[in-house]
């Protein structure tokens, strides 16, 4: 009997230091080391205007409409860019819902940013990511847009192609993924002109 009693004392103080250690002191240490080598990215990576205000982060897409903005990719995430309904529309390559709702977003497309019927459209301007929340836009996308928006907010084209150029993510390392441009970030800076 004593040897049962020192075995469940054994299995006890075990389970204690490794509660201790796993859900405690691990991520302690871990979220410490986040926020001294890692602040902005471990904190959501937050664009915070002067005013202290929070615009949003620039790891997640927002919905702009206005002609003086750039648009987002489209979004199935919720009722659109909602974050606590992360998803794609889980629409397959055959799907008719799927095939009439690309037509009908590149014949908006085409119709806002003032392109002719055989333009082609890119083909983010039109799908949404996988998650429903992604910040960018390919070069090409805020390329076709720039007329629109240089009409709708009298500003010269040239100088949206050079915010477009400073709001331009490239890829990690020079070689993983696209180069993409970030809208929110640029849309902020658009709205500081």
């Amino acid at each position: 009997m004593k040897e049962l009693f020192s075995e469940i004392r054994g299995a006890i103080m075990s389970t204690v230091i490794l509660a201790l250690v796993c859900c405690g002191l691990y991520p302690v240490v871990v979220f410490g080391i986040g926020q001294v080598a890692f602040r902005d990215k471990a904190n959501g990576s937050l664009i915070v205007d002067k005013d202290g205000t929070v615009r949003g982060s620039k790891l997640l897409g927002q919905s702009f409409t206005a002609e003086k903005y750039f648009h987002p990719r489209p979004s199935a995430a919720g009722n659109g860019y909602d974050a606590a309904n992360s998803s794609g529309s889980n629409l397959g390559p055959t799907s008719q819902k799927l095939n009439n709702a690309i037509k009908d977003r590149i014949e908006v497309y085409r119709k806002e940013n003032g392109l002719k019927e055989t333009d082609a459209v890119p083909a983010d301007a039109v799908t949404a990511s996988g998650s429903g929340l992604d910040p960018h836009i390919s070069p090409r996308n805020a390329e076709l847009q720039i007329a629109r928006v240089s009409k709708a907010r009298g500003l010269a084209e040239t100088t949206l192609r050079e915010l477009i150029k400073q709001h331009t993510d490239q890829p990690d390392f020079g070689i993983l993924g696209e180069a993409g441009v970030n809208v929110l970030t640029l849309n902020i800076a658009l709205d500081s002109h």
